[in-house]
């Protein structure tokens, strides 16, 4: 099974060899502003770059915060951090395949934004 992604220009694509562990969604304001909430978590040697690492740029913010935020520097997606270790967390926004997985866990959801906390009705494709 090979799960594709990339950004939203294309330039930077990516490809995962094996279904994430998890996926985890973050309500944290700090995650939210970085335009990324979805995560999935996968193992780095099922993680391979196809093209466009010149094209990331990283974020590390001061501590006590430690999660690094890699981004691509044309079309500004938030890619998780893709270069974070021996487990990984990319931005389940960036798949272009079906993970094959749905949401395992909420974190920070007394952070929650107000205006994502009510039901959302269909409104078809987008």
């Amino acid at each position: 099974m090979t799960i594709k992604g990339s950004c939203c220009c294309g330039g930077v694509r990516f490809e995962l060899f094996e279904p994430p562990a998890m996926l985890g969604v973050c309500h944290c304001s700090r995650c939210r502003k970085a335009g990324s909430e979805a995560y999935v978590y996968v193992r780095a040697e099922a993680f391979r770059w196809l093209a466009g690492r010149d094209l990331l740029t990283r974020y590390r913010p001061k501590p006590p915060h430690r999660f690094t935020r890699t981004f691509c520097k044309r079309c500004g997606a938030s890619l998780g951090d893709p270069e974070s270790g021996r487990i990984l967390a990319i931005a389940a926004n960036c798949l272009d395949d079906d993970p094959g997985i749905t949401t395992t866990f909420h974190e920070y959801e007394p952070d929650q934004a107000p205006w994502d906390r009510k039901p959302r009705p269909s409104t078809g494709s987008g």
